[in-house]
Parts: structure tokens; sequence; C-alpha cells
């Protein structure tokens, strides 16, 4: 079953979306979709205890992801 909601965006929060969904070749649902996918996955590691890192490709620079 899927529902609908209304979601209420700053014109920057907009701008943000639209070039994402440009670049990515998405549509605003599929990538808000890809966002909640990501950041479940992210805050379930998290709450494990576990630290989620970036790496930068072809460095050993690694940084932590914080999220609040």
């Amino acid at each position: 079953m899927k529902r609908t909601m209304t979601l209420n965006l700053t014109d920057a929060e907009m701008a943000v979306l639209e070039r994402l969904c440009d670049e990515k070749g998405l549509s605003k649902t599929a990538l808000v979709r890809q966002a909640l996918r990501l950041y479940s996955s992210v805050d379930e590691r998290l709450s494990r205890g576990e630290k989620v890192f970036v790496e930068n490709a072809g460095k050993t620079e690694k940084t932590e992801l914080m999220v609040l």
C-alpha cells in the first residue's frame, strides 16, 4: 500500500532536490525513497554502536560520518 504526503521545502532545499534528481536521473519520489533507505541504513549501524566512514578514493584519508 502506498500513501501520499505533502512535503514543504525551502527554495534552497527544493533546488538541491531538483539538482540531485537531474544529476541522478531520478524522480523526486525515487530520490526521497533512496535517501530514506540510506538514512535508515546509517542510523541502524550507528544505533548498534558502529562507526560509518567516508573514504576519499585513491587516498588513505577517511572521515567519520556524523549524524545528528
